[in-house]
């Protein structure tokens, strides 16, 4: 079959709330088991990033946190929780603007609002930090359904974001393994015969962006999609995500600081 043929499907992975410390495979075992899904050669599972940190011990609760004197400054600015705004701190590379309820950070080399922190889906008077490397937790949590299923798998940790001027969330990928995460379109031709010069496509975004279908942004708890048939090509090891620098990227670079 063309690996290109227009087949693929996507199953909303439900599972029991995710706690401190819980091993994701284990979690992640049980809900395929119990939704009547096994994963086959050629799957790709994309998990959202507060799901993974959860289970990482990446919840933080907010009362054991003293806010600095900037952290204060900035949070009166932004109208934040300033213990709230500490962690962004801690977080984040880089603070350079924000509105009302949100800081705009740089946050492993990519813009994000709070650097990622996130409040919902967290117990009350909690907050959930970004995984602390989601490139090494996907390699992890690849290794674990690979060797439980003995098959070949790509797993893709995916967070929502906002788009400059456009209301609402899509999805990008925060760390892969075992997909090329951007295809180089790159000399191939479009309908026409040109040759194109710039494209390349965000495959790891896309499918977390289509994941999101499913998973939604509140109380669906369904914290895992499992693609299949997707044309992506599973591969051994994994390719860090590419990344511009803040002068090739074309809304960085022409965001005015005040």
């Amino acid at each position: 079959m063309d690996k290109r043929s227009p087949s693929m499907q996507l199953f909303g992975i439900r599972t029991a709330l995710i706690r401190p410390g819980d091993d994701i495979v284990e979690i992640l075992s049980d809900a395929f088991k119990n939704g009547g899904h096994t994963p086959e050669d050629g799957d790709i599972l994309v998990l959202a990033e507060s799901a993974v940190a959860t289970a990482e011990n990446r919840v933080v609760k907010l009362c054991d946190i003293t806010p600095s004197e900037k952290a204060v400054e900035l949070a009166q600015k932004y109208e934040l929780d300033a213990r709230e705004m500490e962690l962004i701190l801690q977080e984040c590379d880089e603070v350079f603007g924000g509105v009302p309820g949100a800081a705009l950070t740089i946050t492993n080399g990519t813009l994000s609002p709070n650097a990622g922190i996130d409040g919902s889906n967290a117990p009350e008077g909690c907050v959930v930090l970004l995984p602390k490397d989601a490139q090494k937790s996907a390699a992890l949590i690849r290794a674990g359904i690979e060797k439980r299923y003995s098959c070949r798998v790509g797993v893709i940790i995916g967070d929502s974001r906002t788009q400059p001027l456009r209301l609402g969330c899509v999805g990008i990928a925060l760390g892969t393994s075992g997909i090329v995460p951007v295809e180089d379109a790159r000399g191939s031709c479009d309908l026409f015969g040109k040759i194109l010069h710039i494209t390349q496509k965000a495959v790891a975004d896309n499918l977390v962006s289509a994941s999101q279908v499913l998973m939604g942004e509140a109380g669906e708890g369904v914290p895992c999609v499992l693609v299949r048939g997707a044309p992506v090509e599973v591969i051994e090891g994994a390719v860090e995500m590419p990344l511009f620098s803040s002068d090739e990227c074309m809304y960085y670079s022409n965001i005015k600081r005040k």
